[in-house]
């Protein structure tokens, strides 16, 4: 689909500076990348020096000046704006299924709105309960008595296990595994011993769930990942974890079981998190953390074992100076040997 600057600049309620308002715009792309017809964006100063050089048609950026003569959109929000915008331009690109096709197997116990979309070869097993406007691609497996809630979209290759609860526009992509068992065992007279895993995996609306995730059932009770909440891909969480709402789980995160996260909390790559603490409301865990103990809430660790971040900081610059620090220990050893043999002497 093809729209004009100023249709664009209205959609996103910014001011259109330079450049002619009937300009076509036929595609969106990064700033580095744009051609000719593209509309990008600049959110992050540091790219500035690319708005002479970037061979997009127009820029949306932010309301502070910028010196240019390139056609802007100017708005509160670059990032927000240029969203609105890639789904406007690229609403054409993405053909989600329609109808049941005659290949998907379904209980006739399922309760299945009549709007919604079942791909090739997915299963549907009994009772599972699937709300209207859901789309559920193709080779998915849903367990005995799941629930799909409204206008979720399933990608390929999902398995959602029995009794799995997920709400209302909710995206789970491909490969995601939610509902398996949760990693419980007792050893009794030297043999690993299955502990059952009877409880079920919780996810609220809008919550958005990552490629190739995990996502284990609660040995009792459920395990909950928040409202708004969104996990990258391949993030594994343990039994038992609750998250609270608008939670970022960045991808080969790790959550240990019973742990809990409040409100906002965000988790940074291969972050991990030992079982049965809390992360308090908007604490941010630094990338390749190992958090061993309780966070408070709107604090910042980073390290192994995490510590609040400027503490890390200050350590790891103290690391870096081991080499020095040891060629100057050697020194003085040798000098003091000298000493020594004087005084001997």
């Amino acid at each position: 689909m093809k729209f004009t600057l100023k249709e664009i600049a209205h959609l996103v309620k910014g001011e259109l500076v330079g450049g002619d308002p009937s300009i076509a715009i036929t595609g969106i792309s990064g700033i580095k990348e744009a051609k000719k017809g593209d509309i990008t964006f600049l959110a992050n100063p540091k790219y500035a020096s690319l708005v002479e050089t970037t061979r997009a048609a127009a820029i949306i950026t932010s309301r502070e000046q910028l010196k240019t003569t390139r056609p802007l959109i100017k708005t509160d929000n670059p990032s927000i704006a240029f969203t609105k915008v890639v789904s406007l331009v690229a609403s054409d690109r993405v053909k989600h299924p329609k109808g049941i096709h005659p290949t998907a197997v379904i209980s006739p116990s399922a309760q299945i709105a009549d709007d919604v979309a079942i791909g090739a070869y997915a299963v549907v097993e009994d009772g599972v309960e699937i709300g209207g406007g859901s789309i559920i691609y193709s080779s998915c497996y849903l367990g005995r008595c799941a629930k799909i809630g409204k206008k979720c979209c399933i990608y390929p290759h999902v398995s959602i296990r029995e009794g799995v609860e997920v709400g209302d526009r909710v995206i789970i992509h491909s490969g995601a595994v939610i509902g398996s068992d949760g990693f419980g065992f007792a050893m009794v007279e030297g043999v690993q011993e299955k502990i059952p895993q009877i409880g079920i995996v919780s996810i609220e609306d809008d919550a958005e769930i990552g490629a190739n995730v995990t996502i284990d059932r609660a040995r009792f009770d459920k395990t909950i990942i928040g409202k708004g909440t969104k996990i990258d891909n391949l993030v594994q969480i343990a039994h038992n974890v609750v998250t609270g709402e608008n939670c970022i789980i960045v991808a080969q995160a790790g959550v240990s079981g019973s742990t809990t996260l409040g409100k906002g909390v965000i988790l940074a790559g291969q972050a991990g998190i030992v079982g049965h603490i809390h992360i308090g409301d908007k604490a941010i865990v630094a990338a390749q953390a190992g958090v061993t103990k309780s966070i408070p809430a709107d604090t910042k660790v980073s390290g192994y074992p995490a510590k609040p971040h400027e503490t890390a900081l200050r350590v790891n610059a103290c690391l870096q100076r081991l080499p020095e620090l040891y060629k100057k220990m050697r020194e003085l050893e040798e000098k003091l040997k000298s000493l020594e043999k004087k005084d001997k002497g």
